[in-house]
Parts: C-alpha cells; structure tokens; sequence
C-alpha cells in the first residue's frame, strides 16, 4: 500500500539540500557532548537534521510474524523561533511501514506538516513527536509509546527498555566522513520489549516481540563521493546486538568511516571499526516501481568477535517508494555462529542509493 505526498516531500527534499557551510548559525556534531536523558529524547533545534527511528519484529499469539517501522524526521529550515504561523522553522516528516510476512505483503505511508496549528511538533511534555494521530510518547525511563494510523493498517506499541542505551562512535559523535563535523550525535535503545496491536484491514493483533530505538542528530550530511548506505541492527537469541553500517562511494569501495557496535548481553558496547567487519553482498530484488536493485542477502563478517552470519530479507519487496525519495527497510533473519556456538536472530536492514540519488541527504551538486 502506497501513499504519495510529492509536494511535501519535494518541499523536504529542497529543505534538506541547504548548504550547512550556507548556515553558520547551525551547531556540528563535535566531541564533548554530554548526553542527558531525558532531554536528549526531544528535539535538539539548534542541529539541522534529526530523527527517532523505530523498527521491530513482533509476533501474534498463532505464531504469525510482523516487522514495523516508525521514524519522525526533523529538517530545520532557519532557526530562531518563526515570527508567524506561516514561517517554517522546520519540516515534520513521518515514515510508517509494517511488514506482514506469512501473507507477503508490505504496507507504508508518510506524512509531512509544517505544524503551524499545533497539528505537528516536537517536545511537549512527555510527547517527543508527532504528526496528527502518529505520535512517540515517553511514559517513564527507558519507556515509549508508539502510534501510527493509515487507511488500511495502524499500529500500537508500549515498550519497555531491556538495556541502557548505547552511544556510537568516538566521544559522542559518529563520523560519517572526513572533516570537522561531517558525524553526528548517535545513540541506541538496542533491546526494547514490545507489546500492543496490530491493526490489518480493520482486524486488531495482539503482538509482542522486540524493537530498536535510534536517534541521530546532526547538520552536515553526505559528501559529494558518497552514493549511499547500507545499515543493519541484529538482535540475537544470545542477547547481544549489533549495529552495523557501511557508506558506499562513488567507485565502488566503502568509505573508512563505516563502523558499529557491538552489544553484548550484559550491555557492554564494543566498537567495530571499518577494519574490522566484512559485508558481502548476494542475491538481489529489482523493484518493478523504481526499478532499483537491492541486495537482499548479504553475509557480514566480523573476526575480532568471532562471529559470522547471513542476513536474508524476511520478504524481498519492503521498498518504501515515497517520490523522490525511494530507499529500502524491511524485516531480516540472520544465521550463523560466534566461535563455537550457533546463533540466531532478527533485525532490520536499511539500503539507500540503489533506486537513484538521495534527494535531500547528499552534498550540493550531487545527482
């Protein structure tokens, strides 16, 4: 299920392209910050770019499996309070999906508000965002509530926090590419309890399962050699996780500032560096819409830790097509072993790049 909003994207997407070197008054992702919680759950105006990033894998009573995803964007446009309801300090953007993947079949939505009339917003109260009846609510430390409605699917979640959360990269900043402030502020509930309903075609599900909560916020974005990224969160049956990224450049090769973490069960984080990790990409999915082509195996290989798995799409067609910005996210299965012992797992895999540029999130003078 397909929504279109195009108009409002596109206003997002030309948003998005301001030079940050054009806005010197928007802070960068530099070493020292001091994270805070829960002020650093809301909205951090003082940054261009920011998003709380929802995905998880669920499970009804009769053993049927779902994934979802609900992100909020923020895409500041000026700073500084607006003067009048019809000046944009900044665009509200809202992406929905849930994957149900005995019946093979993946729906999305989005939603964009400029949120003059209170109809969108960030941080109100317990309220850290929202887009009309799509909200994130925090209900308590380490707790959320999540919300989401479209036509013929809807979401809602209460989750619960299995673990601290995890800060990625060095000092606080997770470096994206090569320069002062080119990273962002980035941080992980890996290991959130789930429990709620799933609405499909008007039939409310009782569902439980695990989720992931990521949060970034940053200015700079994309340089001009980078053509997109690869991103994977794995939660496995031993109780640890992985985040694992790789950013793909224009020849071919990975760019050195790809890395990780590693979660062990007990919650200690474990950096993985560009040295450190392996991806292989295999079998492909052609989208009959944009006509991009995604990996939707791959087998990723980190040695310091021993392990080794292949991650396989849980349904191969889990492209959000959101003109002019297309990007794959879905639900993935991953098998394999760390040293001697077998492991399993569930996550989710972001691919973006493959269904032409990213509109909004390269440097000017990209295409």
């Amino acid at each position: 299920m397909k929504r279109s909003f195009t108009n409002f994207a596109l206003l997002f997407a030309l948003a998005a392209c301001v030079r940050a070197e054009g806005s010197p008054d928007w802070k960068q992702a530099l070493p020292g910050w001091r994270y805070e919680f829960p002020r650093d759950h809301h909205a951090h105006p003082d940054f261009k770019t920011e998003w709380w990033y929802f995905t998880g894998n669920l499970e009804a009573e009769d053993g049927r499996r779902f994934g979802f995803q609900l992100t909020f964007f923020r895409q500041g446009v000026r700073r500084g309070a607006a003067d009048s309801r019809f000046a944009v300090d900044d665009i509200k953007l809202a992406h929905f999906a849930v994957t149900d993947i005995g019946a093979r079949r993946f729906h999305h939505a989005q939603k964009v508000s400029r949120g003059a009339f209170g109809e969108a917003g960030f941080a109100d109260g317990d309220r850290i965002a929202w887009i009309g009846d799509w909200e994130l609510v925090s209900t308590g430390e380490g707790k959320f509530r999540l919300a989401a409605r479209d036509k013929d699917f809807a979401l809602s979640l209460d989750l619960a926090a299995g673990k601290p959360p995890v800060f990625h990269g060095e000092n606080g900043v997770s470096q994206k590419s090569a320069g002062e402030g080119r990273a962002s502020h980035y941080y992980s509930f890996t290991r959130l309890q789930a429990s709620g309903t799933l609405e499909l075609e008007g039939k409310p599900i009782a569902v439980r399962g695990l989720a992931w909560f990521d949060q970034e916020w940053a200015t700079n974005q994309l340089t001009e050699n980078q053509t997109g990224w690869d991103w994977f969160s794995m939660q496995f049956d031993d109780g640890s996780e992985l985040m694992l990224f790789q950013i793909r450049l224009k020849d071919g090769g990975r760019d050195p500032f790809s890395h990780g973490t590693w979660i062990a069960a007990d919650g200690k984080a474990v950096p993985i560096k560009h040295a450190d990790f392996e991806l292989q990409p295999g079998r492909t999915w052609r989208s009959g819409e944009t006509r991009g082509e995604y990996p939707v195996e791959w087998s990723v290989r980190i040695p310091k830790l021993a392990l080794e798995v292949a991650v396989e799409a849980a349904l191969d067609g889990q492209e959000l097509v959101l003109r002019p910005i297309s990007y794959w996210e879905g639900s993935v299965v991953a098998r394999g072993r760390r040293g001697d012992a077998a492991v399993t797992g569930r996550g989710y895999l972001e691919m973006t790049g493959y269904a032409g540029g990213l509109v909004g999130l390269q440097a000017p003078g990209q295409r």
